[in-house]
């Protein structure tokens, strides 16, 4: 799509030419945009324009914008099955507090036979490694080791998981997460990892073990999380 002179205005054509990209997939779910000066210098047109552009889209919800990171595709949302499966950042904000991720560290790695038991995979096969920090109100509550299959979400490498959820990230691919099984344990960390936490080494945290799966049964997800117990409440509900 061109951008000229005639009607409609300049700032609705280039709208459609950004909405255009999106559903092309040349703007990927979860990956920045061309920030503003490269939008203006590519279709020539100034900066005022081209915000105008990106604040329609962002008021639609295709654009997300991020402070001093940029401006990102947001996706179409989509509806979840089960609140309780929500992420950390969606519980942080159902209590008033600031979420923030910082990501240490993704990789892609084989399966091996531990993780290919797990999501039914060949021990051969991909799959994709996270460790992130996670904090509220800027205080360190947990730090989390997530394994997700390589054909699950193939352009994972490309999305910013500081800033979007692993949740938002499923919705991109039109996953639906339905069914999760936990195990508890209280264990002690490596001094590394009780200092990212804010704690002794010698003091004890909550180590959360999930596998989440599709309505078709697939396993989406392995997690460990390692929380705080200090920082954190839980609450489990029993009905007969």
């Amino acid at each position: 799509m061109r951008i000229n002179d005639g009607q409609p205005p300049i700032y609705l054509q280039l709208r459609e030419v950004i909405r255009e990209k999106i559903e092309d997939g040349e703007y990927v779910p979860g990956t920045a945009i061309p920030s503003e000066n490269a939008l203006a210098d590519m279709y020539h047109v100034n900066r005022l324009t081209v915000r105008s552009a990106i604040d329609a889209l962002v008021t639609e919800g295709l654009l997300k914008p991020v402070q001093g990171k940029g401006i990102f595709v947001a996706g179409g949302k989509v509806a979840r099955d089960l609140e309780s499966l929500g992420g950390f950042s969606q519980m942080m904000r159902s209590h008033n507090k600031q979420p923030k991720i910082k990501v240490l560290q993704k990789s892609f790695r084989c399966a091996g036979e531990k993780y290919g038991k797990i999501f039914g995979i060949d021990e051969n096969e991909m799959v994709y490694a996270i460790r992130r920090l996670c904090c509220a109100d800027n205080e360190p509550v947990s730090l989390e080791e997530i394994f997700v299959p390589a054909a699950i979400v193939p352009q994972i490498e490309d999305i910013d998981l500081s800033v979007f959820s692993m949740s938002e990230v499923y919705q991109f691919y039109h996953i639906r997460p339905v069914l999760a099984k936990q195990t508890l344990e209280i264990v002690t960390l490596s001094q590394n990892d009780a200092r990212l936490l804010g704690i002794h080494k010698n003091q004890a945290v909550f180590l959360f073990e999930y596998i989440s799966s599709d309505k078709n049964g697939r396993v989406i997800e392995f997690s460990h999380c390692y929380t705080r117990g200090d920082k954190c409440d839980f609450t489990v509900h029993f009905q007969r």
